[in-house]
């Protein structure tokens, strides 16, 4: 069997379409068209449906595109895995994070990574979590940092890196402001301010209050930490962020209260994709990651 057809057949499946598919794979239609007649003559059935107005799989045909996209996906492992071998400590490195993970937690992560690895090209997009989760299942990153839970789990390799307290972030003149610690039963009446829905810390505080009892008011939501913190100081509302991003406000301008929630805790952790082969480049920032923060929780136990 020719692996070049069983390639075209899948783009045709895929697209659900011979010109679409011709278009992609920058072939002629008819060349196209050929290639698959040959395979279904090869296996004597019928892949593709071609009665109706857009061409659709058979039984057959849905069967041998499972196995085929099998195939697919070990001989772009196998290429990749070449490359790691003839390119040795070159490439590119492509990670999705949080904006508030990013500046806070790794930026001297990459820095030193970069001065072992000059010659890998770091790429990092800022997005929310489930879109990480999204691009790191597709193989469009290489690994991800996201809070847990991850609703997809069972697709990636998890590796847990840290978790902290969360801390409500009040203006200076709040009626809670000068308490040590409250409740998420006291901030019922309160109008939230959150991250965007597409954050995991989003969910995390809503369904906390949702258990405690109430759904909150959340009046402005956005995908940046400073920006939130200047909704805050203009009082228009309070918001939860992890401990370490709390240090760096101004306490002249921000109250910084203690939650009494145990089960609230901001944990960060580092995903990449089960399916996909991860190159040496990705294996050494996922090894490198993990010494840096388990040194970090050795300093301060020690």
């Amino acid at each position: 069997m020719d692996i070049r057809h069983l390639k075209y057949f899948t783009a045709v499946a895929q697209n659900g379409s011979f010109t679409r598919a011709a278009e992609e794979l920058h072939i002629s239609q008819p060349t196209l068209s050929k290639m698959v007649r040959l395979l279904e003559q090869e296996l004597e059935v019928e892949l593709f449906d071609r009665s109706a107005k857009q061409i659709e799989l058979t039984d057959a045909g849905k069967t041998i595109l499972r196995s085929s996209l099998h195939i697919m996906n070990a001989m772009e492992n196998m290429q990749l895995e070449l490359q790691d071998v003839v390119h040795l400590e070159r490439g590119t490195l492509r990670l999705g994070m949080p904006p508030m993970i990013g500046g806070k937690f790794f930026a001297t992560i990459i820095e030193k990574f970069h001065l072992r690895y000059p010659k890998v090209d770091i790429k990092v997009e800022e997005k929310g979590g489930k879109s990480i989760e999204t691009h790191v299942e597709s193989g469009e990153l290489d690994a991800g940092i996201v809070i847990l839970p991850v609703e997809t789990a069972s697709l990636f390799y998890m590796q847990p890196l840290l978790e902290e307290r969360l801390m409500v972030v009040t203006d200076r003149d709040h009626r809670l402001a000068g308490e040590k610690r409250v409740t998420l039963t006291e901030l019922e009446e309160e109008p939230f301010i959150l991250f965007v829905q597409d954050f995991r810390l989003h969910h995390l505080v809503k369904e906390a209050c949702l258990k405690t009892g109430y759904t909150p008011k959340i009046v402005f939501e956005s995908s940046q930490w400073d920006f939130m913190t200047e909704m805050v100081a203009a009082r228009l509302g309070i918001t939860l962020l992890p401990e370490t991003v709390c240090h760096s406000l101004d306490t002249k301008r921000f109250a910084v209260i203690e939650l009494d929630h145990t089960d609230l805790r901001w944990r960060l952790a580092m995903i990449w994709n089960k399916e996909k082969y991860m190159s040496f480049v990705g294996r050494e920032w996922v090894k490198f990651v993990q010494e840096h923060f388990d040194r970090q929780e050795e300093r301060a136990e020690g």
